[in-house]
């Protein structure tokens, strides 16, 4: 599937510099891990065609700094948050946002 369309001139990563829409490369690995950690809890799972492609992007992934969104963050002085965002199971809850702003879900 193709996605086009402007985004918008608040978009920074996520559009191209013509300000269509860059679909992020992080988010779906971030949808594999996902999808992997299901398949982890429950083996009968069934993913859809989408996850399963998440999935695969989680198992073959590469380096966040070597993706455009990555690129332009470190460029921007966001190396430490670029590689944190690669980080798998490494916190103890799950943010949700409530008016307006994250909390730690209960």
């Amino acid at each position: 599937m193709l996605l086009t369309g402007d985004v918008g001139p608040k978009s920074h990563c996520c559009a191209w510099p013509d300000h269509s829409l860059r679909v992020a490369y992080e988010d779906l690995v971030g949808a594999g891990a996902i999808a992997s950690r299901l398949q982890t809890l429950d083996a009968n799972v069934q993913l859809s065609p989408e996850a399963t492609a998440a999935l695969a992007a989680f198992d073959v992934r590469r380096p966040f700094d070597e993706t455009p969104s990555g690129i332009e963050l470190v460029e921007r002085g966001f190396a430490d948050d670029v590689a944190l965002a690669e980080d798998v199971d490494v916190d103890q809850v799950v943010p949700i946002l409530l008016d307006g702003r994250y909390v730690a879900a209960q």
